[in-house]
């Protein structure tokens, strides 16, 4: 090998570096982007089956379908967004937000019946609420001149949601009016021997995923509906919302149901703010604790592995596994995108790797 040569693939190797590192950089400056596609993926994949209960049963055409499709799912997010006003407003009130001093007396009132019920020395528990109420005192010290600048970040907030809402509704509809759109762009960097393979493999993806999305809304749906009789028959005041809120965080596994539990307890609570604490409010959260952890084993032990073993094809050990390992590597997110990536991993890894052993094993359900 000779000096000319040596060099040439040295020049190379520099181009293919400077080359993955300018992808890099531009994968990174447009990650706003490509979030916006997978949310519209997402979402393209929950509403195929309506599109094509359209297309099909109701002999819509494409236009049509996708319009009354999208319609459905926009007025159904509007909805959910507009029941959190009314609970917003009612917490507000029950904590006296507005009203420093009913505040301070309302927490004066739960630590002192805590120390009461519990038999902890009054007197250990009110120094220390003191000692916090001092430090919260620069509540009465907040800069006028920084509203200016608050207002300045609340409106651009709101451009920015406005924006990512429009390119995400945008895209989405292309993707349920074209289901093939995203495979066309993708086969553009796939060579010609390998398109059909890849191919099997998306439209594969497509329906193992559009079954999980559907499943997952099935079992917040089942959630939902023991939360909500639990907290009606506990007369806890806005019970659709606070139960829709708590299956909701469902979708994070291990850590949104534990989040999900605080934060019911807390809102029943909050709502019996003026009860008596030994008679009303421990008690009552007590029994709404015992009905979380009843839809929780619900959920665990019949909603999950019936969806799972449905929808993905894999098994609830396999799919507990996986999702532990990425909430190691990637945290909470890496949770929620666990099951997805690793169903389409295994649909890939099953086209283009059938023959080995340890693939053949983990993909033979698909």
């Amino acid at each position: 090998m000779d000096a000319k040569s040596i060099s040439n693939g040295i020049l190379r190797a520099i181009a293919t570096l400077v080359g993955i590192a300018l992808l890099l950089v531009f994968i990174y400056k447009i990650q706003a982007i490509i979030a916006y596609i997978i949310i519209a993926l997402v979402i393209s994949l929950i509403g195929r089956p309506i599109v094509r209960f359209l297309k099909y049963k109701c002999k819509f055409n494409d236009n049509l379908a996708v319009i009354v499709t999208m319609t459905i799912m926009i007025l159904f997010a509007v909805g959910i967004v507009s029941l959190f006003v009314p609970l917003i407003i009612e917490q507000g009130k029950n904590l006296s937000l507005l009203n420093i001093d009913n505040l301070k007396a309302n927490l004066q009132d739960v630590y002192r019946e805590i120390s009461e019920y519990f038999s902890v020395s009054r007197y250990k528990v009110e120094q220390s609420i003191e000692e916090s109420i001092k430090k919260s005192e620069f509540i009465s010290n907040i800069d006028l001149s920084a509203i200016p600048n608050m207002f300045k970040y609340i409106v651009g907030g709101i451009g920015s949601l406005s924006v990512a809402l429009f390119t995400i509704i945008f895209i989405s509809f292309f993707f349920l009016k074209d289901s093939r759109l995203f495979q066309k762009g993708l086969l553009t960097f796939i060579p010609p021997q390998n398109e059909q393979s890849v191919i099997n493999s998306l439209e594969k993806i497509k329906n193992l995923l559009s079954r999980y999305f559907i499943g997952l809304l099935l079992q917040i749906a089942i959630l939902f509906i023991i939360y909500t009789a639990v907290l009606i028959i506990l007369g806890v005041k806005d019970a659709i919302v606070i139960a829709f809120l708590c299956a909701l965080l469902n979708l994070v596994p291990y850590v949104g149901p534990l989040i999900g539990g605080v934060l019911m307890v807390s809102l029943t609570m909050s709502s019996n703010l003026g009860a008596d604490f030994s008679t009303v409010v421990l008690p009552k959260a007590i029994y709404v604790l015992i009905g979380f952890m009843f839809g929780q084993l619900v959920d665990n032990f019949f909603s999950q592995p019936l969806i799972f073993s449905n929808s993905v094809k894999s098994h609830p050990l396999e799919i507990f596994l996986v999702i532990i390992i990425s909430g190691m590597l990637f945290g909470a997110f890496g949770m929620v995108l666990a099951v997805p990536a690793y169903t389409a991993i295994k649909v890939i890894l099953k086209e283009f790797l059938s023959e080995n052993k340890i693939v053949d094993k983990l993909t033979r359900n698909l």
